[in-house]
């Protein structure tokens, strides 16, 4: 069958590889019919030096597809079902698996497409407590958007931020995956939507989306249009997924007692801050990485009462170094997918 794998640092090639053998006990094998691309992947793409992983590996950490075999013991999953499996390997023995938080597994083996071989390729055999069933209603495509960019916003609105219905909230990079899903998903409960884009563009686009208020980054300080407009009272919450570029003016964007809440750093990994500045102004800021099982579920339902992914380009698998490209340069509005 085939694949696509990272043989070295932006070295990506389609190969051949031996299929799956029938799924074991407790396991179902999944006919992959569509993968996300996200800076995960850019990050493996680059040869990220934390990544402890042997080459080649099959790339893709999100996707899509429905059940091809079932194995012994498996309750709940069919032959024919659309299902989007979980990006990461966790044990489902420790207490966090237990309690249903895989994302703070104690024993994890890796990021599916990362440190272990991924989701780019036609069939893989998972643990089936793994995989989640796709709700009626949703294209099988831009289901492969849950599982990493739909999930990870959900958990970090709703479960980290708590972010509730009529608050504020300050959206970073707008145009990006879990931008365009955050805008979205906060709009959808009535909160007034402050964003940042890189263009004009995608700032229409922003709006077209549901945003109250768009700033392009490259013409104006995000901090001070902000304040500006909140009358120099803050925003309740903010999404934060870029890093040093935005960290110390996001926590000036934050009122009093307001959440920061952040997933990733794409512009860096460290930074400088004020801590009487933390603790005077009582803030609160969470990590958030990946996202619950749950969260997924959560995701596709939303999916399927329609809000739906913004999507941007769907590319064939062997273009997935062109998407990776695109990604990369920042032109992108919604999220990338990849078929097979």
């Amino acid at each position: 069958m085939q694949a696509l794998q990272l043989f070295g640092d932006r070295d990506l090639r389609l190969t051949e590889v031996e299929p799956p053998p029938a799924p074991g006990p407790g396991e179902v094998q999944v006919r992959v019919r569509a993968v996300g691309l996200n800076f995960i992947d850019v990050w493996g793409f680059r040869g990220m030096a934390f990544a402890k992983r042997k080459l080649p590996l099959t790339v893709g950490a999100e996707a899509a597809g429905e059940i091809a075999a079932v194995g012994e013991g498996v309750e709940g999953l069919s032959v024919g079902d659309a299902v989007v499996p979980y990006g990461a390997l966790t044990c489902g023995r420790c207490r966090a698996c237990r309690e249903g938080r895989d994302n703070l597994c104690e024993d994890v083996s890796g990021v599916m497409g990362f440190h272990l071989d991924g989701f780019s390729r036609e069939r893989v055999n998972l643990p089936a407590r793994l995989v989640v069933k796709v709700p009626a209603g949703v294209d099988p495509v831009q289901a492969a958007c849950a599982g990493i960019a739909f999930g990870t916003v959900q958990h970090m609105l709703f479960d980290n931020a708590r972010l509730e219905a009529g608050e504020s909230i300050l959206v970073h990079a707008g145009g990006s995956g879990i931008g365009t899903a955050a805008i979205k998903m906060a709009k959808a409960i009535g909160c007034t939507v402050y964003t940042t884009v890189g263009d004009d563009a995608k700032g229409e686009k922003a709006r077209a989306l549901g945003a109250d208020h768009v700033i392009n980054y490259r013409e104006e300080r995000f901090e001070g249009e902000v304040r500006r407009l909140t009358k120099r009272k803050g925003v309740d919450v903010v999404f934060e997924h870029v890093g040093p570029e935005t960290w110390n003016g996001s926590l000036l964007c934050l009122k009093r007692g307001g959440r920061l809440v952040t997933c990733g750093s794409t512009s860096g990994v460290s930074v400088q801050m004020n801590l009487m500045q933390l603790f005077q102004q009582q803030y609160r800021i969470t990590g958030s990485f990946g996202c619950r099982i749950a969260n997924i579920r959560e995701s596709l339902d939303k999916m399927a009462a329609g809000l739906t992914p913004v999507i941007d380009t769907v590319l064939p698998l062997a273009d997935f170094a062109k998407g990776l490209e695109r990604l990369e340069s920042r032109k992108v509005f919604g999220k990338i997918l990849v078929t097979l």
